[in-house]
């Protein structure tokens, strides 16, 4: 049998798919690696196990594993009768999409609303200061971007609703009907 027919080749090229996927969304290859290995894996896995697997450093392999943790995509269990930690991959992909997205915006959403609430009343000051009309022209125009960032606002916060709730999945399925190969 060729090397490359084997179960741990076929692994180790779905694992780094994960790994590589992953840094789409800003996670670091190694974190991936650290996913892919737990995604595999039949049963929780230990931080030895995972370094062994990904021969990473235990320090990279711990700070992996908790930001893993922060987006839900892991999870520590317990088992008994043992002192160390186990830990097991999330395996739904939606699941881990609409956590991870639903934060991002959520951030995203936090950070933009933040610079409004404290710039839209000095920009409206400076719109309503007739002593310089080129900052009440500049002002005037920013106050209409502020409307659009408001907008947007409302679109991803309405989007991240609807993916909590799961409302998302009455206007993009999961899964097609049969019927429907378009």
């Amino acid at each position: 049998m060729d090397e490359f027919d084997n179960l741990e080749y076929q692994r180790d090229k779905l694992e780094s798919a994960i790994a590589q996927s992953m840094t789409v969304y800003g996670v670091t290859a190694s974190v991936g690696r650290i996913y892919g290995a737990l995604y595999f894996s039949s049963s929780p896995m230990t931080l030895k196990d995972i370094q062994s697997h990904v021969a990473m450093s235990k320090a990279s392999v711990s700070n992996g594993v908790r930001s893993l943790m922060e987006t839900e995509m892991v999870t520590k269990v317990w088992k008994k009768n043992e002192k160390q930690d186990y830990y097991v991959a999330e395996k739904d992909f939606f699941r881990n999409f609409i956590v991870y997205f639903v934060k991002m915006l959520r951030k995203e959403n936090s950070l933009i609303s933040k610079a409004i609430e404290h710039t839209e009343p000095a920009l409206m000051n400076l719109n309503n200061n007739e002593s310089n009309q080129d900052d009440n022209d500049n002002s005037s125009e920013y106050l209409e971007l502020l409307q659009h960032a408001k907008t947007y606002l409302d679109w991803t916060t309405r989007m991240a609703n609807a993916m909590e709730s799961g409302e998302i999945f009455d206007h993009f399925p999961k899964e097609m009907s049969k019927g429907d190969n378009k």
